[in-house]
């Protein structure tokens, strides 16, 4: 369920996370969305001729899923991304569950900004990880995300 945690709200070494496991339709349709048609994603035969030995999800598919973590739980609903670093640590395969974990690590009280470590992970491996700069939501984003809305 969505969530939306204002700056004051945050703690370093606050948490959050979710998990998604990559399948064929992922991986065609964030190739369509993206124009990355690289066939070390789409085509088997020569992707086993690569140095993963075979068809491997896009990285920036698995890393699509700190945003979704940052913009829906933590800090959430109405937070605002600046900046993001990602190195790829290992390959993820069609099947594999992809956990992406997001920590407060630091928080600059003057500019309301949060800096939160970011990873993401298979079997408890982290295949990526970084670092992102977000605006956390303000309270009037907050109190809209509270406010239950009338059936339309």
């Amino acid at each position: 369920m969505p969530s939306c945690v204002p700056f004051e709200q945050l703690q370093i070494g606050q948490t959050a996370s979710l998990g998604k496991t990559i399948t064929e339709a992922d991986i065609l349709l964030f190739s369509a969305v993206s124009m990355d048609t690289n066939p070390v994603h789409l085509n088997e035969e020569l992707a086993a001729e690569t140095l993963f030995k075979g068809r491997v999800a896009h990285g920036m598919l698995c890393g699509s899923l700190i945003s979704a973590v940052l913009g829906t739980v933590l800090p959430g609903l109405g937070t605002i991304y600046l900046t993001q670093s990602m190195r790829f640590r290992a390959p993820v395969r069609i099947g594999e569950t992809v956990t992406a974990v997001v920590e407060v690590a630091a928080l600059d009280h003057a500019r309301k900004r949060a800096t939160m470590r970011t990873r993401c992970l298979v079997r408890g491996k982290v295949v990526i990880e970084g670092e992102a700069v977000v605006i956390p939501p303000g309270e009037a984003v907050v109190a809209a995300a509270e406010t239950p809305r009338a059936a339309e």
